[in-house]
């Protein structure tokens, strides 16, 4: 076999405690979101206050605006990706299993589910305030590499969409039988 580098040891938990019969968990993949979200809504913020960068010297919307939108975006990336999970991935499961939709930390997003998620409600929010829909895309632009590259990293994390083999030296040796299928 070519060099390659092994799995790293990681846990998709940074940590978890019991309390009171009650498991909680804080993942990898939630921090992801969480960092993501953050630092796109304050890359966003900083931007739309360099009236300089904006036609006529004017940012599509202000902060207040911008954190109404973060927050129609936030459910839109969340409602999305599961009910994209959900029906792309197992309809018939959630067909017979409906109240496990709400399951969030069971796990199963989807990325396509949750861009749909964020047009409709970035866009409803955007016609609702009247904010002009290209100039906010911009914007929304800017700010999505972020939540990307953690979302990616959470991936990582979690040894999930490995892609193909390769005899690269730098590839990595992901564990489980699905990943040595390919």
């Amino acid at each position: 076999m070519p060099a390659a580098i092994p799995f790293p040891n990681l846990s998709p938990e940074l940590f978890s405690i019991s309390v009171g019969g009650f498991d909680f968990a804080l993942r990898w993949y939630a921090l992801a979101y969480i960092a993501g979200i953050l630092l796109g809504w304050r890359m966003a913020l900083l931007t739309i206050r360099r009236a300089r960068l904006w036609p006529g010297d004017h940012a599509p919307m202000s902060g207040e605006q911008l954190e109404g939108l973060m927050t129609w975006i936030i459910i839109g990336i969340v409602a999305g990706g599961r009910l994209g999970y959900v029906l792309f991935y197992q309809p018939a499961y959630y067909l017979q299993n409906p109240a496990e939709i709400l399951l969030l930390w069971q796990g199963g997003m989807a990325f396509h589910g949750g861009f749909l998620g964020v047009v409709i409600a970035g866009g409803l929010y955007l016609w609702r305030q009247k904010i002009p829909l290209m100039q906010a895309g911009d914007l929304m632009a800017l700010a999505t590499p972020p939540g990307l590259l953690f979302g990616r990293l959470a991936n990582f994390v979690n040894a999930e969409l490995w892609g193909r083999p390769s005899d690269a030296p730098w590839a990595v040796i992901f564990p489980g039988p699905g990943a040595q299928d390919c």
